[in-house]
């Protein structure tokens, strides 16, 4: 297992550290291939589903989360809750830039593709709640800070989506003159999703920090018990990669052209969003541990509500489905390379903290 500190750096990352976007890659061929080369897999994952929530990839999801969760110091969450400018400065990056920059995206980028262009903006306004706290995780982010966030954004989601949907999709582009679009999502669809994806890892991580405590001491679950359980993180992150990509590989590898349409926005977009909460937290004169999770979470979308808000209004061989589904596929290699740049710029921009574990010390 390696050490890195500060001397060290991201150069000398353990083997497991650097191959870990190889490892991510593979899964996402792999998904990719299955779902090409295998007769029906993608309709067989696609009906394994219940109330409308995809089984394979609600159990990826939680576990990856519960791990990540479970390190979660509760006794520790009121010095988030008191710290104002970073859930400003949250709120701000999340529901005000970022569905303004996607929209703006998304005009600019795909002017001919109304479908896609529709896609994309479903995507800006469903704000990452499940797979950003692995990011930030592995990022050596603020634990405590991510689950509040997240835990923030879904309270949003769930009031702030289906109007925010009616504002980009239908007010905004009348009064510019541009074409419209309808949005058909229902409150309890948005809550459904964050019941299931944050809800339930966040449950389960804290009861079992209690218990544990209560039980063993804290000692032993610190020592013992999260480092049984913390490479389950990765085991669930290559699970859910691997069944996303299966259920919409066919659809993905067919129209290549119009993947790469759909990439170039994404690619600016995560790109500006996670640029910007950086910088911001640094101008902010947050740690660096704020300032990941502050550009992790901007820059982060719930994939997940996304495809199934395109889905159910649009239909699933839609292009506004498919522009869901591209979301993951330049979201998942983009944040895990800026992992690294985040590792990177701990070094020089914060000299004086603390050294850096390593990724695999995070997986653990």
């Amino acid at each position: 297992m390696s050490t890195a500190d500060g001397s060290e750096g991201v150069g000398r990352l353990s083997t497991l550290d650097r191959l870990l976007p190889v490892w991510i890659g593979l899964a996402m061929v792999a998904g990719l291939l299955l779902g090409r080369w295998v007769p029906g897999i993608g309709d067989v994952l696609s009906a394994v589903e219940v109330d409308g929530i995809s089984l394979p990839i609600a159990v990826g999801l939680l576990v990856m989360m519960y791990p990540v969760l479970a390190k979660v110091r509760c006794d520790r969450l009121d010095t988030v809750t008191s710290d104002r400018r970073m859930l400003a400065a949250s709120l701000v990056l999340n529901w005000v830039l970022g569905p303004a920059l996607m929209f703006a995206l998304a005009w600019l980028l795909l002017p001919d593709l109304p479908e896609y262009r529709t896609g994309l903006v479903i995507v800006g306004l469903a704000r990452c709640i499940a797979m950003v706290v692995i990011w930030n995780d592995l990022a050596c982010g603020d634990r405590e800070a991510a689950a509040v966030l997240v835990a923030l954004n879904s309270v949003f989601q769930v009031v702030a989506f289906a109007v925010l949907g009616w504002f980009y999709l239908e007010a905004l582009p009348a009064w510019l003159g541009l074409e419209q679009a309808a949005l058909d999502v229902s409150a309890w669809q948005i809550a459904r999703s964050v019941l299931v994806f944050l809800g339930v890892p966040l449950l389960l991580g804290w009861l079992s920090r209690t218990w544990g405590e209560r039980i063993r001491g804290r000692e032993w679950y610190e020592t013992a018990f999260l480092p049984r359980v913390g490479p389950w993180a990765l085991v669930g992150l290559l699970f859910t990669i691997v069944v996303l990509f299966a259920v919409q590989g066919e659809q993905v590898t067919s129209r290549p052209l119009d993947v790469a349409r759909i990439a170039l926005p994404l690619l600016v977009y995560f790109a500006l969003m996670w640029g910007g909460g950086f910088l911001l937290g640094r101008a902010l004169s947050m740690t660096y541990e704020r300032t990941t999770t502050l550009a992790f979470t901007a820059a982060g979308n719930n994939f997940e509500l996304a495809i199934a808000v395109a889905i159910a209004t649009f239909g699933v061989t839609s292009g506004q489905a498919l522009a869901g589904v591209v979301g993951p596929l330049i979201e998942v290699p983009v944040l895990v390379g800026l992992v690294y740049v985040s590792l990177a710029l701990r070094e020089r921009l914060f000299p004086r903290q603390s050294p850096i574990p390593s990724v695999e010390e995070n997986v653990r």
